[in-house]
């Protein structure tokens, strides 16, 4: 267990005033620096407080009374960081706040730097790295869906999935080291149909994983929908009603949306950044031909495209506009919405739905935005098209980039040991392939980790965390 020197301290809650106030002290001296400003109403000292119990007191400057707080005692290693620690909860005056902060300072405690109480958290063997970055989501998430994928990667889920693999791949490479010891006696200590299929079961945990990760990113950063349409068709329409304000200009006039307009909503826990874009049509006006790139290049980026089409226009010409958008697709939802449906009848509505041919991964649903007709049904097919099942299901799904990263090398070295395997190669390769796909999956959990990867993942982390 690392046990600092230093003992450091933090306002923990957000800057500003508010009802109450929390300052964090953490290491080896946090009993006794606290005891140096705190009157306890029992008269006993910290130290000698049993573990997770709150007291009653005064801070002090000198004779004079800054506060009545009560302070928490975590005695190591129960408590987050692993080290002894208080929290004092004061009234939310900034004054105050600072007033208690500069009196630990005085009395030998150090300024805590960003996500330090956490990193001491890890170095103490209480979380490991995913389970630390983890801490971050659960801070920043702003969705149910958010904050259920970081609770339980914070708990160990991801980790535990990692654990198994790493101590599979470590069996599987034993085997192979084991034979290259006694290569002189071409001894073969490990079967090779075994090996193969034990390779082929990690490389398909492994892509799952990594292929997790699209829909862990949208929806911590949120589900990105792309409008798209010809102009007037009713594009800034369906933005204002799905967002229940006047976001975008409406107008009768072509071409009215220039530029991506943005806003979030969230259905049922998951947040959805829907963009309204440049209507797509043959023009002349430099200013709306850039619109209109930018509306193409908003397809690319996005995980669902709703495409709006008038379904008073010609057949022909709604057919040939869908196939323009369908060049732009790779595997996003395309959800072609006919619009201004209270125009036409129901027998007509039918039919058009009728002569729509539709491809793999698409749909169809006919609404009116003007008049809000079917836009409920539009949120369920959006949450459809989220995946929102594969959150509630017990499947571990990647959010973190720095993970996604490791885990496509990871991918790499495991798909070279199954190749390997079927092309009968050296066991001194393939026991190479092992070694660098335990290393990448070790990186994500810190069993491997440098000071600059420490610091870089502890910088972004706000202070007193």
């Amino acid at each position: 267990m690392m046990q600092s020197e230093s003992t450091i301290c933090a306002i923990a809650t957000a800057p500003g005033t508010g009802a109450i106030a929390t300052i964090r002290l953490s290491g080896k001296d946090a009993f006794s620096i606290a005891q140096s400003i705190f009157k306890s109403a029992s008269g006993k000292m910290l130290s000698e407080q049993k573990q997770a119990t709150i007291h009653y007191g005064q801070i002090l400057d000198g004779n004079d009374i800054v506060d009545d707080v009560l302070i928490s005692v975590f005695k190591n290693p129960h408590s987050f960081t692993g080290e002894d620690s208080t929290e004092i909860t004061c009234h939310g005056s900034v004054y105050i706040q600072n007033h208690i902060l500069k009196l630990l300072l005085k009395n030998g405690a150090t300024m805590a730097q960003p996500g330090e109480f956490t990193q001491r958290a890890f170095l103490n063997g209480k979380m490991d790295l995913s389970q630390a970055e983890a801490v971050a989501d659960l801070i920043a998430s702003n969705s149910g869906a958010a904050h259920q994928l970081a609770l339980h990667q914070m708990r160990g889920g991801f980790s535990e999935e990692l654990s198994i693999l790493r101590a599979e791949l470590l069996e599987f490479g034993a085997l192979v080291e084991l034979e290259l010891d006694f290569a002189e006696e071409d001894v073969e200590f490990a079967d090779r149909t075994k090996l193969n299929t034990l390779a082929e079961k990690i490389e398909a945990h492994i892509d799952r994983l990594a292929n997790s990760f699209q829909l862990g990113n949208a929806i911590k950063t949120g589900v990105p929908v792309a409008i798209v349409g010809e102009t007037n068709v009713g594009k800034s329409t369906l933005l204002n009603t799905l967002l229940n304000e006047d976001k975008a200009i409406v107008s009768d006039i072509h071409g009215t949306t220039r530029d991506v307009i943005e806003d979030m909503i969230n259905l049922q826990g998951i947040n959805f950044r829907f963009t309204d874009t440049a209507g797509i049509r043959k023009t002349i006006d430099h200013i709306e031909t850039i619109g209109i790139e930018r509306t193409f290049q908003q397809i690319v980026k996005s995980r669902i495209v709703l495409l709006l089409v008038d379904t008073r226009q010609r057949l022909s010409r709604i057919e040939q506009h869908i196939h323009q958008i369908r060049e732009h697709i790779t595997d996003q939802k395309l959800l072609i919405i006919g619009n201004k449906s209270d125009q036409l009848s129901a027998s007509e509505m039918s039919s058009f739905m009728d002569m729509m041919q539709l491809e793999e991964n698409e749909d169809i649903l006919m609404i009116s935005a003007k008049f809000k007709n079917n836009i409920d049904k539009l949120e369920a097919k959006l949450l459809e098209a989220a995946n929102v099942d594969q959150l509630k299901s017990e499947n571990v799904i990647v959010t973190n980039m720095r993970h996604y990263e490791a885990l496509v090398k990871a991918q790499g070295a495991i798909k070279r040991v199954t190749n390997g395997l079927l092309n009968n190669i050296s066991g001194d390769f393939l026991a190479q392939d092992i070694r660098e796909c335990m290393h990448y999956l070790g990186e994500i959990t810190g069993e491997i980790s440098t000071d600059d990867m420490l610091g870089y993942i502890f910088k972004h982390f706000c202070i007193g965390k």
